[in-house]
């Protein structure tokens, strides 16, 4: 596995484990609401939070596999592509690549020479990385990416479960808000680093995202109740 599936399957997995969360907390909230007078309403919710994390699996796994798969045929089409032009038109590709080369504040010459050494040492490897921005040897798996979300996704789901049934009546409610929105706030800083984006939006807009889920699943689940 290269780096950047290792990358891939990394995020996959936080994503999985953030929707898992989410997802099952506004599930079984919005059914405790709904069921909260009943004398087995921990039923309901175990079997409603559970058909919903079968499905988010193979929901997140589909996804993935589909999204991951729609890449790499993309990257293929590239590669074929430039495969084609560089047989049918080699001069205009080392141009290609000489060009970019001077963007990079290379001299003329030097990125002439250089442009005829890497088309001819790699060149549909030059081609696809200069002119589509992606390298040959760091194509990703939708396999790895598939069952990394299969995986995390119960992982995640397994939090507001436990926190919902475990707990007496009264405290079903804060115990699932409080445990989900720590969980929230671990996944927000972590997806923001592996993105490479600013922690502190990541963070609020996870928590602000599953504050408005769980809310609003369990308002409506309560106006069923009545």
């Amino acid at each position: 596995m290269n780096l950047a599936e290792k990358i891939n399957v990394i995020r996959a997995s936080v994503m999985g484990a953030n929707d898992g969360i989410i997802s099952v907390a506004g599930i079984v909230l919005g059914v405790f609401a709904a069921t909260s007078e009943r004398t087995n309403s921990n039923w309901a919710i175990l079997i409603a939070g559970f058909a919903g994390t079968l499905a988010g699996m193979i929901s997140m796994a589909a996804g993935e596999y589909v999204s991951v798969h729609g890449q790499r045929d993309a990257e293929n089409a590239a590669i074929q592509f430039e495969s084609v032009l560089n047989k049918e038109n080699m001069g205009q590709q080392i141009m290609a690549v000489e060009q970019d080369l001077e963007t990079q504040q290379i001299s003329h010459g030097l990125a002439h020479q250089a442009a005829l050494e890497m088309m001819q040492n790699k060149p549909i490897e030059t081609a696809v990385r200069v002119k589509h921005g992606f390298s040959m040897d760091n194509q990703i798996s939708p396999y790895y990416a598939a069952a990394a979300s299969f995986i995390s996704f119960p992982l995640g789901a397994c939090l507001p479960m436990a926190a919902i049934l475990l707990v007496p009546k009264v405290m079903k409610i804060a115990s699932t808000y409080t445990g989900v929105l720590i969980a929230l706030v671990l996944t927000g800083f972590f997806a923001a680093k592996i993105g490479n984006a600013n922690v502190k939006n990541g963070i609020t807009r996870n928590v602000v995202a599953g504050l408005f889920t769980m809310t609003a699943t369990y308002l409506i689940g309560g106006l069923f109740g009545r």
